[in-house]
């Protein structure tokens, strides 16, 4: 009986053990600085595994050595890591300047994450059970349906506010151009309600606010990768 018993637990702590090793965990910051990064989106595209970096930068994902994982965040290079142990990792991005019309989690298709990632969606879902609704993989995923719910609100507002639009309006380009357009970039909700001729009057009026800013205050100061 004693046998029998140490042979099922000596079982369990092995299959405890293989489960551990299907996590990896790490975080992320920005270069070699020791800011952290929320809100990274990362990928496993052998399993389609996804998962996003908590207020810390920390990160959680199941994956398995020989799989590659994509870190991908607005305003940073995208960052594709290859497995080949599951030790804790430090990520480091690059800043890259703010990307004004860039695709995160997809590629340049229509952005349709309940039918790329049914499972979140499911998982999001409130239920009586209470592992459904404190359970860790539940708020995550919960977490994951807030972030898509912006990503395609963010879209929507760059299929209207893009650098090609706003710079036929006003005589900016470069970092100029990317500066101005994330001071006065403007909530979905008014571009919705607003028609075109009254958008141009926006961003004129925006462009002379931003004009008569002194130097110093019309450039977004930018975090130090070094």
């Amino acid at each position: 009986m004693n046998i029998r018993i140490l042979i099922i637990a000596a079982i369990g702590l092995f299959n405890g053990a293989l489960h551990a090793q299907t996590v990896l965990k790490g975080t992320v910051y920005e270069g070699k600085a020791s800011h952290k990064l929320s809100n990274v989106f990362i990928r496993d595209i052998n399993s389609k595994e996804i998962a996003l970096t908590d207020n810390s930068g920390n990160f959680s994902i199941r994956t398995a050595i020989n799989h590659t994982l994509i870190f991908s965040s607005p305003g940073y290079i995208s960052d594709t890591l290859y497995l080949v142990d599951l030790k804790p990792k430090r990520v480091e991005l690059s800043f890259q300047g703010i990307s004004l019309n860039q695709v995160n989690i997809t590629s340049t298709r229509t952005f349709n994450p309940r039918e790329e990632y049914p499972d979140v969606y499911e998982k999001s879902k409130f239920a009586l059970s209470p592992s459904r609704i404190f359970g860790k993989e539940a708020k995550d995923a919960r977490r994951l349906k807030r972030y898509f719910d912006r990503e395609a609100d963010e879209r929507k507002i760059d299929s209207i506010f893009n650098p090609v639009y706003v710079s036929s309006v006003v005589p900016l380009k470069g970092r100029e151009l990317e500066d101005f357009m994330t001071m006065y970039r403007p909530s979905l909700s008014f571009l919705q309600k607003t028609p075109h001729s009254s958008l141009t009057l926006y961003i004129n009026d925006s462009y002379k606010k931003f004009m008569a800013l002194p130097p110093e205050k019309r450039s977004i100061q930018r975090l130090s990768a070094n």
